[in-house]
């Protein structure tokens, strides 16, 4: 059996793959099995922050694994440290929690936010609003907490405590917060990504929180996808004008290997304590050493690279032919396409570019640092594509 054969045996079928098996890569570039070339505009679902097989990041993994692959947090080790301290001062937050994947660092989220309401107000106040047409994650607690109702069918009962307004609806928000007791955390993505890049507006995100310091609720962004200087800022809540009170991302923080990060900012900074939350691989020496070498490269110069390119593509692809509309912010966009997106895929595909896609859109996450000429060379691609 060939590779494909083997997959579909054996692998569980959670997952409807594209027709390609991918054999190496550099850069934005990747090869499948019979040497064919792509441009890859999806870089591992917004993964791989400066694309395949980079070499600084290789060099600060390889380094690692040379000295300690790994040691369990029943000990201190350096990179974990460095990462938490670098995350920490260019964020204001005051303490980090790592863990594997962005679910994780979502299920940490909420329960600091849970653990936060019950040592302040006592038991009852637990509850957490999240949006509809949300994506947190595919534990059993972040499905829960997802405003998805299609994700949800076969895996009930759910995680209760979890209730859904619309985005972007200030008046839904005022009366789900004077209609319901118990109300802990706001819980929103900036930017809907699994939801179709999604955008929420300046408007909504005051008003949530103004609602959220008027009534000591918690303010958790989900930057899973969107942090680590995808949407052109370190963190898309730079760019909204506020602090979260907690953030989660993973993604692009580990450029490759996995890693999850729950921040936590200084009304919650101690509400986790010794025993109250764990990881045996949470804070992994070599994941944490390669993020450390992604993280030192988020810098001004490159977040102005990559909202010079997100914009680019905004311009050359608004308004064209068979193009509804584009939405999103920096390297992390959506396009709304007259044509099935399975059509348009196929049809990148096919002429040497792999997209991705979201909630009935064509969705682009390419590296941070994808070469000019391949971003020219992706939209022309995608443009002929779409019309």
């Amino acid at each position: 059996m060939n590779i494909k054969e083997i997959d579909a045996q054996y692998v569980a079928n959670t997952y409807a793959r594209f027709p390609v098996q991918l054999q190496c890569g550099r850069g934005s570039l990747v090869w499948d099995e019979d040497g064919r070339e792509y441009i890859d505009m999806g870089s591992g679902i917004a993964v791989n922050a400066f694309g395949i097989a980079d070499e600084t990041w290789a060099a600060a993994v390889s380094a690692q694994l040379g000295k300690l692959q790994h040691c369990s947090n029943l000990y201190y080790s350096e990179p974990c440290a460095l990462l938490a301290e670098q995350l920490c001062s260019r964020t204001g937050m005051k303490k980090v929690f790592f863990c594997n994947s962005g679910a994780e660092a979502n299920e940490c989220a909420i329960k600091a936010a849970r653990k936060y309401s019950h040592d302040k107000y006592g038991p009852g106040r637990y509850k957490i609003v999240t949006l509809l047409n949300s994506f947190h994650g595919r534990t059993l607690t972040t499905l829960s907490a997802t405003g998805q109702s299609d994700l949800h069918a076969g895996f009930e009962p759910l995680t209760p405590g979890f209730i859904y307004t619309p985005a972007n609806d200030c008046e839904a928000l005022k009366a789900l917060v004077e209609s319901e007791d118990g109300i802990a955390a706001f819980m929103f993505e900036l930017i809907q990504g699994e939801g179709g890049v999604q955008p929420l507006t300046r408007e909504f995100v005051d008003y949530m929180a103004a609602l959220a310091a008027e009534r000591d609720i918690l303010l958790i962004c989900d930057e899973v996808q969107t942090g680590n200087g995808r949407t052109g800022s370190l963190y898309a809540w730079m760019q909204y004008g506020f602090t979260p009170d907690i953030m989660s991302t993973a993604k692009g923080l580990g450029g490759g290997l996995p890693i999850g990060a729950c921040l936590l900012g200084e009304k919650v900074e101690n509400t986790l304590s010794a025993g109250s939350h764990g990881s045996t691989f949470g804070g992994n020496p070599a994941v944490c050493a390669g993020a450390l070498s992604i993280l030192g490269r988020v810098d001004d110069a490159l977040m102005a690279d990559v909202r010079a390119k997100g914009n680019y593509i905004v311009s050359e692809l608004s308004g064209a032919s068979g193009v509804r509309g584009v939405t999103g912010m920096g390297l992390m966009l959506g396009i709304d396409t007259e044509k099935e997106t399975a059509e348009v895929v196929a049809e990148c595909m096919s002429n040497g570019v792999l997209v991705l896609t979201a909630h009935g859109k064509v969705r682009l996450l390419p590296a941070l640092n994808i070469p000019m000429e391949l971003v020219e060379k992706a939209v022309a691609v995608i443009k002929a594509a779409c019309a």
